[in-house]
């Protein structure tokens, strides 16, 4: 029996004092500095990955993640449709050359998820080829988390009426016009196909070595704080190991903690 990760998620869970919410999120943020000089330490890099429905928050979470951070060792990647060029090459090309070197922290908006996501539903990829992708994406992940690379997965996750209150709030505001665009509109009519694609690509690409995080995004002040502590706890989680490991060898992966907002706790 199939898990519907996304209609078990609980959508009603928030932060209501701003107080509350900003003693929080420095909290992480501060933790997140310290730990940012570690993995320049131990020479380990880091890959956070989001991915969510338009209009999710992604660039909010992105902006509070790195905002105390040293911008010398973190790098915000926004990824677009390919362009010209980069379909000469296999899809994860124009992505290994984007990730980070030893010690540094990538994000990406968006990423090679789009294979099983936009490609596959607006049929830019034929059938075989965002089949195949799973196993593709799988071993990509395998190979960094293998080496010294800590791969964590944002899905940032709304229902479609707060979809629809954030699209008219944009399209009714000229200062944020510029957020909303048709394809925004035509991509909430497929919002069946998305879903499908999304419970598919949880079932087949979360792995311990590269968890996904159904991140609760109804309210952006409990997501935020949400993704950043998520953050810290997967780099905190691989020290921890790598100690542990020097105690007592063992192989396998990196592990994955129990996570509250994915199972809509």
């Amino acid at each position: 029996m199939k898990v519907e990760r996304l209609s078990n998620c609980d959508l009603t869970q928030r932060i209501d004092n701003r107080k509350e919410y900003e003693k929080k999120l420095k909290k992480y943020q501060l933790r997140l500095l310290a730990l940012q000089h570690l993995l320049v330490e131990k020479k380990i890099a880091v890959i956070f990955v989001f991915e969510g429905w338009d209009a999710a928050g992604k660039g909010g979470a992105i902006k509070r993640s790195v905002a105390n951070l040293d911008p010398r060792g973190v790098r915000v990647t926004s990824i677009a449709a390919p362009a010209p060029h980069e379909k000469r090459y296999h899809y994860m090309q124009r992505f290994w050359r984007k990730i980070p070197q030893y010690g540094q922290i990538a994000i990406f908006d968006r990423s090679w998820y789009g294979r099983v996501l936009v490609e596959r539903v607006e049929k830019f990829a034929e059938k075989k080829e965002w089949k195949r992708a799973y196993s593709e994406i799988n071993s990509f992940e395998k190979l960094l988390t293998d080496d010294r690379y800590i791969i964590e997965k944002f899905w940032l996750h709304i229902n479609k009426g707060e979809q629809y209150r954030r699209f008219m709030e944009r399209q009714n505001n000229p200062l944020k016009q510029w957020k909303i665009t048709e394809e925004d509109w035509r991509n909430r009519a497929r919002w069946d196909d998305y879903l499908a694609a999304a419970e598919e690509m949880f079932e087949k690409t979360d792995r311990p070595y590269a968890p996904w995080r159904i991140i609760p995004a109804n309210d952006k002040w409990f997501a935020r704080v949400a993704v950043i502590r998520y953050m810290v706890h997967a780099i905190e989680r691989n020290f921890k190991k790598a100690l542990n490991d020097e105690d007592h060898p063992s192989g396998g992966g990196l592990g994955s903690e129990g996570c509250t907002e994915t199972r809509g706790h």
